[in-house]
């Protein structure tokens, strides 16, 4: 079975279609998803959706180029971490491509802080956004962090993911490294080892090839999983096996749902 480690079916192109992306996911292998909140309304906006279909798994976060009319605090962060189905602490991180304004990116600092801190003091791991900023997020992370994280939609080079995967980190790919142009994110894709891969959509963006162009779904993880299959020269259920395992190492909370016998191992 197949996990999307990161997805946003709140959005509206999703969230009204909630009972044909479940079947969907039946039909593709696809036994969890992680919904990932990008603000303090996101994160009350699918709390319930979580709540109510034991498939899914939530984080709370502020997306680093999310425009809020109030800043969430490291007190909310660990308030809302307590609730059981809460797995991750973001998304969080670094965004220069999208804010080159110093002002602007010293909000994006400060705000990556306090998740850090609240990975920290509630033992979730970080789920990370970083695009053109690699070496900050790096920097940061090394000052401040000492919790599991994942890299989401991973975009950056080679010489980031081997910083990241000595640090620990995992690595996750979307639909991104299904495309033509991606040879750098495919190079990465077949370096990373089996024990830190990870794979999401992101929906409803990056669809993978075959359905680039359309609103993406957590279904069609499969997709992507079967294009790292081919690169890495392994079968799909190895890919399928090793990132779903990798999921449910990370995100430990989640086994309190999925066995009997939960494990311990925060990375």
């Amino acid at each position: 079975m197949l996990v999307d480690s990161h997805c946003h079916i709140y959005f509206p192109e999703l969230k009204s279609r909630l009972s044909e992306l479940l079947a969907n996911m039946r039909v593709h292998d696809v036994s969890h998803a992680l919904v990932v909140s990008v603000n303090s309304e996101s994160f009350k906006e699918l709390l319930p959706l979580v709540e109510r279909e034991k498939r899914f798994f939530a984080s709370v976060g502020e997306h680093p180029v999310e425009e809020c009319t109030e800043e969430i605090t490291l007190e909310t962060l660990i308030l809302a971490a307590r609730h059981p189905k809460v797995v991750g602490i973001g998304e969080t991180g670094l965004d220069y491509y999208h804010q080159k304004d110093s002002v602007k990116r010293a909000v994006q600092h400060d705000r990556f802080v306090r998740h850090i801190q609240a990975s920290n003091q509630t033992g979730l791991p970080l789920i990370i956004h970083t695009r053109s900023a690699g070496q900050a997020v790096l920097d940061i992370l090394g000052k401040y962090h000492h919790q599991g994280a994942v890299i989401h939609c991973f975009t950056e080079d080679l010489a980031f993911a081997k910083r990241a995967l000595e640090t620990g980190y995992y690595i996750s790919f979307s639909g991104i490294v299904t495309f033509k142009n991606a040879k750098n994110i495919q190079e990465v894709a077949r370096y990373v080892p089996d024990d830190r891969l990870l794979i999401e959509t992101d929906a409803p963006y990056l669809a993978p090839v075959p359905c680039r162009g359309k609103v993406n779904e957590p279904a069609w993880v499969a997709y992507t999983a079967a294009f790292i299959a081919e690169l890495r020269e392994q079968t799909l259920a190895h890919i399928a096996k090793i990132s779903a395992d990798n999921f449910f190492t990370l995100f430990n909370n989640c086994l309190l749902y999925t066995s009997p016998s939960p494990r311990d191992k925060r990375q």
